[in-house]
């Protein structure tokens, strides 16, 4: 595909699609197929064995850890000392060739995440795909685009672990049952920020013996090795854009998910983005985006427009408490909440957070009942997952639900980069007043590496 052209057809295949779940049950009720799951286990394929990825493996290690990859070859070694019965390789793209294969958790760099799960699925395989689930705008629409053509046949979700928590479904039925009123504002933050990238292009040392570089650069532009490209895991490359995302990609993709949600959002009319100058190389140490979403049919909760303010690093840590304290008083110190949410009505305020919440005026909510209706629980993430790929149903976070939240996020860093407000046209794929703007919307890949 060409650098600054998107592919029109995949925007409009799935442009305005509502998320199952949503849809036809309300939110975050589960899509599982009423039938039992089968016992049989999935043979499934590790791309990225190490750190993140560890962690991933032990979630889906009921089934049959098939085969692992990771270009690390002491990742490899400490992930095969676990699956001793696991077939190993450093390059993704040999294991999809693997027809035994069932799944694939993918846990790599950014950059990986939708050229690899792309592949995937187009080898009809089943995707737990680790966020931000795309590097780039129209990497989260494609996702979209060929889930949907698979849709039925094929499970997905992307990891975010804390979806499948009871404390954002209380949330999400406290919003969707009016308990503040109308929601105009969604103030969502991370006070994480990026050290700084001193050097663009660091200089070449040996490769270490075994070690996979091609494989590990992957989709972008090659260069000579260094291990401070990558030592340190998302942290680190996470940083550089060639590879990552920033905070906004990072954990935005935790935390905007909640008022996704709760005020059933779909796509944003417009983005800007405050924060230091944009770097060709580097994410912002400090962000300040704000979407704006506009009015929702359905419930009257979601009848008005509605904004989404990110922020982070201490900049945005300074303008969020700024504008939050005054409105929830004593009720809650903003200050001691490093992440968090706070949706703002017409009736109040509710700030929460991955474990606990907050309603404000407290006096006024000091007696406020429960919401009747439930979420039901989650089976827990990565069995959603299993669950779903045995039996032909869906999860809560598929590509569908996904994609369109990370294709929400990643308008904010094209945003930054640009420098203005944009406004952005779902149907076509456009950004209608920057053309500009288009060279952030997609990349350029290698060859031998391309979607």
């Amino acid at each position: 595909m060409s650098k600054h052209n998107l592919t029109r057809r995949a925007f409009l295949q799935t442009s305005g699609t509502v998320t199952a779940a949503a849809a036809a049950l309300g939110p975050g009720l589960y899509l599982g197929a009423a039938e039992k799951p089968s016992s049989e286990k999935l043979n499934i394929g590790i791309i990225g064995a190490g750190n993140r990825g560890a962690s991933n493996t032990g979630g889906v290690s009921g089934e049959n850890i098939y085969a692992l990859c990771d270009t690390n070859p002491k990742a490899l070694e400490q992930a095969k000392s676990r699956y001793a019965g696991a077939k190993t390789c450093s390059d993704w793209r040999e294991l999809l060739e693997d027809k035994q294969i069932d799944a694939v958790v993918i846990s790599t760099a950014d950059h990986h995440h939708a050229v690899a799960a792309i592949a995937a699925m187009r080898a009809g395989k089943h995707v737990y795909c680790e966020k931000p689930l795309a590097h780039t705008v129209e990497e989260a629409r494609l996702m979209q685009d060929v889930y949907a053509q698979n849709k039925g046949k094929l499970a997905t979700q992307m990891g975010t672990q804390i979806h499948a928590t009871e404390n954002y479904r209380r949330v999400v039925e406290l919003i969707t049952a009016g308990a503040i009123g109308p929601v105009t504002e969604a103030h969502v933050w991370c006070s994480r920020t990026i050290n700084p990238v001193e050097v663009a292009k660091l200089p070449e040392e040996a490769i270490p013996e075994g070690f996979d570089w091609e494989a590990w650069v992957g989709p972008a532009a090659m260069r000579p090795y260094n291990t401070s490209y990558w030592q340190g895991g998302n942290l680190n490359w996470n940083r550089r854009w060639e590879f990552g995302n920033g905070v906004l990609g990072d954990m935005g993709s935790h935390l905007i998910d909640l008022p996704y949600w709760a005020l059933n959002l779909k796509h944003p009319t417009s983005v800007v983005s405050e924060g230091p100058a944009a770097d060709e190389v580097a994410c912002p140490p400090w962000q300040v985006a704000t979407w704006e979403h506009a009015p929702r049919e359905g419930n009257a909760n979601w009848s008005t427009p509605t904004k989404v303010i990110w922020y982070h690093g201490p900049e945005g840590m300074k303008r969020r408490s700024d504008y939050l304290q005054p409105l929830v008083g004593s009720d809650t110190e903003i200050d001691k909440w490093g992440i968090g949410v706070a949706f703002v009505g017409e009736n109040g305020v509710l700030v929460a957070d991955y474990g606990k919440l907050v309603l404000s005026p407290g006096d006024k909510f000091k007696n406020y009942p429960a919401p009747a209706n439930k979420i039901a629980p989650s089976l827990g993430h990565y069995a959603e997952w299993i669950h779903a790929a045995k039996t032909g149903g869906e999860s809560l976070c598929n590509f569908t639900y996904s994609g369109r939240l990370i294709e929400h996020n990643l308008l904010g860093n094209v945003a930054h980069r640009v420098g203005k407000k944009l406004t952005w046209d779902a149907a076509t794929g456009q950004v209608t007043n920057a053309p500009e703007a288009a060279q952030y919307l997609t990349k350029e890949y290698r060859e031998g590496w391309s979607i």
